[in-house]
């Protein structure tokens, strides 16, 4: 899109981070914290390893100048390092693939948690090529830089699919990663909505809309007996 149009105007990003934002918190608490309380059990462990994820990635976004939640801290008079921004990102987008090769006891949970990076991966997609653009003024490499990354995440989730399938140790190594990975969804879902406001954090009509919207429909993945029995 930012490829496209130029038309593309701040407020509707906005609307859009809200929307997805709300919906990976949504998916993120309603789905993945409850399955990985199943699979490792409520203890000290599992809540550890989330506010580890949180933490990490507080740590990642320094390199990426908050990217994967929708903004770029970068001034206009600093240059556009573009190669550790995209760098970070990959690291990102290998992290989100993990818990998408994997099953769960929650047959909705799956589908929902694939919408909800989806989502999330949207805003970010726009912003690295933006980004890209804007250093190199060369669409060819910002078009072979975005289908890099779009490839990213999926092909995360298969390779993980594909060694959980052959090595029970790297099966049990995923499932720990698997709340790592949910506490980097808190971060990032949190962030989005602190920084996606206006400069006194109001919540107008139209963001509150893209907010519940988001929330009502990661509500309707609870829906029906999705439990494996």
């Amino acid at each position: 899109m930012p490829l496209w149009s130029t038309g593309w105007r701040e407020q509707r990003m906005k609307y859009l981070l809200a929307f997805s934002g709300s919906f990976l918190l949504s998916i993120t608490l309603l789905h993945l914290v409850p399955e990985t309380m199943s699979e490792m059990g409520p203890g000290h462990l599992t809540g550890g390893l989330i506010l580890a994820g949180f933490f990490l990635q507080q740590i990642i976004q320094r390199i990426t100048h908050g990217v994967e939640h929708g903004h770029a801290h970068i001034h206009a008079h600093e240059p556009v390092a573009y190669i550790p921004v995209f760098a970070g990102l990959t690291v990102h987008a290998i992290s989100e693939g993990l818990p998408l090769g994997i099953s769960y006891n929650d047959t909705a949970t799956l589908p929902s948690l694939y919408l909800a990076v989806a989502l999330h991966k949207l805003p970010e997609a726009m912003l690295i090529t933006s980004l890209v653009f804007i250093a190199t003024g060369n669409k060819a490499k910002s078009w072979r830089l975005l289908i890099l990354f779009s490839l990213t995440t999926p092909l995360s989730a298969l390779l993980t699919t594909y060694l959980g399938s052959k090595s029970a140790a790297w099966e049990s190594l995923i499932h720990l990663s698997v709340p790592v990975v949910a506490g980097a969804f808190l971060h990032i879902a949190t962030t989005i909505f602190f920084e996606s406001g206006t400069k006194s954090h109001d919540m107008n009509r139209n963001k509150w809309l893209a907010t519940l919207g988001g929330i009502a429909a990661a509500l309707l993945t609870l829906l029906g007996d999705n439990h494996v029995h």
